[in-house]
C-alpha cells in the first residue's frame, strides 16, 4: 500500500472541503478548492538556493550589518535620536565636572572620545540587535495604524480642556472662600481668609 493512492468514489473528489496528501510536496495538506490568497501551491513553490540562515533574516554580515534595514525607519530613527541625546548630554557633564574630577583639559577631551567611542558602539550593538529591532518595528506597523485627530478636532479638544480647567479653578476658589470663613466664625482659623 506504500506509495499507492487509494480509489475514492467520484463523489467524494467533488467536495471541496477534503483534504488530500500530496507525496511530491513534503506531505503537506492540500486543500481542493479555493486556497488563501498568496499560498504557495506544490507546482509553484519558489526555489531558493539561498542558505537558510540568510533566509531567516540572520546573516552574518559582521558588526557593522543593519538587521532587517529599511523596515521600522522612524522608530529606528527617533531611537537613535533619544540615544545620542543622552550621549551628548552625558559629554556636557563629563566636560563640565573635569573639575570636580581632577582632570586637566586634555584629559577631559580625550575621556569624552573615549566615552563617545564606546557609547556610540554599545547604542549601535543594542539599536541592532534581533529582538529590539523586531521590537521597533513592531512598534513603527502599530504607530502607522494609529487614527491621529485633525487639526480641528485637536483644537476643538484643547478648549474644552482649557474651559473646564477655568471652571474647575473657580469652584475650588469659591469652595475655599466659603470653608474658609466657615471655619472663621466657629473658630477654628483665627483671621479670615480674604
Amino acid at each position: 500500500m506504500d506509495g499507492q493512492e487509494p480509489i475514492k468514489p467520484d463523489d467524494e473528489e467533488s467536495d471541496s472541503s477534503e483534504i488530500e496528501s500530496d507525496d511530491s510536496a513534503d506531505n503537506l495538506p492540500v486543500k481542493k478548492g479555493k486556497a488563501p490568497p498568496n499560498y504557495p501551491t506544490p507546482a509553484r513553490r519558489p526555489v531558493s538556493n539561498t542558505p537558510a540562515i540568510i533566509a531567516s533574516g540572520s546573516s552574518d554580515g559582521g558588526f557593522f550589518h543593519i538587521y532587517k534595514k529599511g523596515q521600522g525607519y522612524w522608530t529606528r530613527m527617533g531611537t537613535a535620536g533619544g540615544a545620542a541625546l543622552i550621549g551628548a548630554m552625558t559629554i556636557q557633564f563629563i566636560w563640565s565636572e573635569r573639575q570636580t574630577f581632577r582632570m586637566t583639559d586634555s584629559v577631559a577631551e580625550i575621556a569624552c572620545a573615549v566615552f563617545a567611542l564606546a557609547y556610540g558602539f554599545l547604542a549601535f550593538y543594542l539599536m541592532n540587535k534581533a529582538s529590539n529591532v523586531d521590537f521597533l518595528i513592531a512598534t513603527d506597523s502599530e504607530m502607522k495604524k494609529v487614527n491621529w485627530t485633525s487639526r480641528q478636532e485637536l483644537m476643538g479638544s484643547t478648549k474644552v480642556v482649557i474651559l473646564f480647567m477655568f471652571i474647575l479653578a473657580a469652584f475650588l476658589f469659591v469652595a475655599d472662600i466659603v470653608f474658609g470663613y466657615f471655619f472663621y466664625l466657629i473658630g477654628v482659623l483665627k483671621t479670615p481668609p480674604i
